[in-house]
């Protein structure tokens, strides 16, 4: 059976209609899961996190989801010459490799920098494309690099509350900032959020993510004191 089928998009800078590939959904297999919720698959191919960003072959726009779909004038006029006005037809809408993907989540980052997009959608971004550097070499330099762009972006999200409708509780993205923040080895401010997230007016409600995040404060104040001590 064909794990792909095609999604049918109108572009909201060019107008033109183009189809993407996505993964259906009984084929989407996770064995593991990290501790920032980045999952890992049997093989990279049958990835869904290739084919998070869509682009528009005929202009360049890339987006997700999560994009609003509207564009302002400003916005419109602002594609149309720092992406429109250099692009070569190019289909993305085919099986991706990785390189192909990495390519399309980086025109979604420019794509929604220029649209000035919510500081929620573009952590999802950073944190989805810092998952595929992961997954092809571990402790990469550019994993570490979208790591901080998504964690700066997740906590501008936590300030401006822009988080709220958007599939995101408060405990959850506490707890992913402070996860990222430690895998920045960033502790203070890993343990900053995680005590955040273990003395949070709602904690009853998410038990999973409070019991993770006082595991997480636990070994981050034992290596802490094992480095002290040694």
């Amino acid at each position: 059976m064909d794990p792909y089928y095609s999604r049918n998009i109108s572009c909201e800078n060019c107008q033109h209609e183009y189809s993407t590939l996505k993964i259906k959904s009984r084929f989407i297999r996770p064995l593991t899961h990290d501790s920032d919720f980045c999952s890992t698959y049997q093989s990279i191919e049958m990835n869904p996190l290739l084919y998070y960003v869509s682009v528009c072959p005929h202009c360049g726009y890339a987006v997700t989801e999560e994009f609003s779909t509207k564009l302002n004038e400003e916005a419109q006029l602002a594609i149309q010459t720092k992406i429109q006005k250099h692009w070569n037809y190019k289909n993305y809408g085919q099986i991706r490799s990785v390189d192909t993907a990495i390519n399309a989540y980086k025109l979604g980052i420019y794509s929604g920098i220029i649209k000035k997009e919510t500081p929620i959608v573009m952590a999802g971004l950073y944190l989805r494309l810092a998952w595929i550097y992961r997954t092809i070499e571990k402790s990469t330099t550019q994993e570490q690099r979208f790591l901080k762009l998504a964690a700066e972006q997740f906590e501008l999200s936590y300030t401006l509350g822009d988080y709220e409708g958007k599939g995101m509780s408060e405990i959850k993205l506490l707890y992913l900032i402070g996860d990222l923040n430690c895998r920045l080895n960033l502790e203070r401010q890993a343990i900053r959020y995680f005590q955040m997230v273990i003395s949070h007016k709602k904690k009853d409600t998410e038990q999973r993510l409070v019991t993770k995040a006082r595991d997480r404060w636990y070994d981050i104040r034992t290596s802490s004191k094992m480095r002290i001590s040694s």
